[in-house]
């Protein structure tokens, strides 16, 4: 393997694993803050520490390509969390989990229509058939029956292509040789501020007196700098080194790496089928990225 698809793999690897472990600091900021009050003030912390790591403005050679920036924003950060979570809100988290792992799939469609890339390899197909196989495992944990709300579900296909706008229009983004810290930050900043006049529609609130607490400061940091700032910033560098549709096939890992910190944090049981679940889902990401 040479050196640019080895950097590509490892920042795609870095990235679902930091993701994967998220939830344990979302679950504990839930105690006292909402999700919208979460996701504003986790990017918001993730911009500035971009921008303390690469101050500067990002010059384009163009004034269209600033129109890229603001679709990534809208679609990766502003669309795909809150139709995310307005999906959780709707129908089961099974069923967001299982439903928002179409993305890679979803891009490859895409990647065909605004990139003209290739059409994938029948391994391709055969790796998401596997993947998502091993995510409804997961995600049941075991032979839980499919239950949720049409709206919901709805809202998550909805989310998976929001995502998938975002690994396009991040490829396109790579392609401006600008810096990838500068360029991540100006991503940020109109998915921020798009964000606002919707986060005021859902009465948006921070306990001040909370957030200084040396737990949820801790959580917060490691959402905004870890989940935000370096995620985001290492993703863009996967895309850049493996194209839009060899990196999001990782997407099929995240569930992989919560399971795992479930059962050794949380001490959720790790039966026969959710080891399988694992197993197929890691399965497919291999072939799929063939």
């Amino acid at each position: 393997m040479t050196q640019k698809p080895l950097i590509g793999h490892l920042a795609a690897a870095v990235t679902v694993f930091i993701w994967g472990t998220t939830f344990i600091a979302t679950k504990v900021l839930l105690r006292h803050f909402g999700p919208v009050e979460i996701l504003l003030t986790r990017f918001v912390i993730g911009y500035v520490a971009l921008l303390i790591m690469r101050p500067g403005r990002v010059h384009l050679a163009h004034p269209r390509q600033e129109w890229w920036f603001v679709g990534a924003g809208a679609s990766g950060i502003t669309l795909y969390y809150l139709l995310e979570n307005l999906a959780l809100a709707h129908t089961t988290a099974s069923n967001v989990g299982i439903i928002v792992t179409i993305s890679p799939f979803l891009t490859a469609l895409l990647a065909q229509l605004w990139l003209h890339a290739p059409k994938p390899s029948r391994w391709f197909y055969f790796g998401f058939v596997l993947a998502i196989s091993g995510v409804i495992l997961i995600s049941y944990r075991g032979g839980a029956t499919m239950h949720g709300n049409l709206m919901g579900d709805v809202l998550a296909v909805l989310a998976a292509c929001a995502w998938a706008v975002y690994s396009i229009l991040t490829t396109k983004i790579g392609e401006l040789s600008l810096n990838l810290i500068q360029s991540t930050r100006h991503v940020f900043f109109y998915g921020i501020v798009l964000m606002l006049p919707i986060m005021a529609g859902f009465g948006f609130h921070i306990d001040y007196q909370q957030l200084v607490q040396p737990q949820t400061l801790a959580n917060f940091l490691y959402l905004g700098i870890g989940a935000c700032a370096v995620c985001f910033v290492t993703w863009n560098l996967a895309v850049k080194r493996l194209g839009t549709v060899r990196s999001s096939v990782y997407i099929y890992v995240v569930p992989v790496i919560t399971l795992v910190f479930s059962v050794w944090l949380l001490h959720e049981p790790m039966t026969p089928l959710i080891f399988s679940g694992a197993v197929l889902t890691l399965l497919g990401l291999w072939l799929s990225s063939r």
